[in-house]
């Protein structure tokens, strides 16, 4: 099994017919006649599913972890008792804790903010 990661998208070629069942059945990836691929977006669950069926490659595995790492930045930021602005944030009034943990949600989510806190 080959994959290439361009753009978010993830395409496999080379998979035999058990691995394309398996693939197909999950609903994540699309096949091409013309290329012999499938393709998909190149989310958690995908990738999730994917390395428990073949070890994926170096740069695969390196995006997976920083999915994970922002999804737990993300769980974080949501049970956070007392969120702090992690930007300054262009509004006159003071944003309650509610919507500073939405905005930090997000900024974490876009990648506008790295999850360990640098911009």
């Amino acid at each position: 099994m080959k994959m290439r990661l361009a753009g978010g998208v993830l395409t496999v070629i080379e998979v035999d017919k058990l691995q394309f069942e398996v693939i197909k059945s999950w609903g994540k990836m699309k096949y091409s006649k013309k290329d012999k691929s499938l393709s998909g977006i190149a989310d958690i669950e995908l990738l999730d599913k994917l390395n428990e069926m073949v070890q994926l490659p170096a740069y695969i595995e390196k995006h997976r972890r920083e999915l994970h790492e922002v999804r737990d930045a993300v769980d974080r930021e949501r049970t956070n008792p007392d969120p702090k602005a992690l930007v300054h944030f262009p509004v006159r009034l003071p944003l309650y804790q509610h919507q500073v943990r939405g905005a930090n949600m997000a900024l974490l989510t876009f990648g506008w903010v790295a999850p360990g806190g640098g911009t």
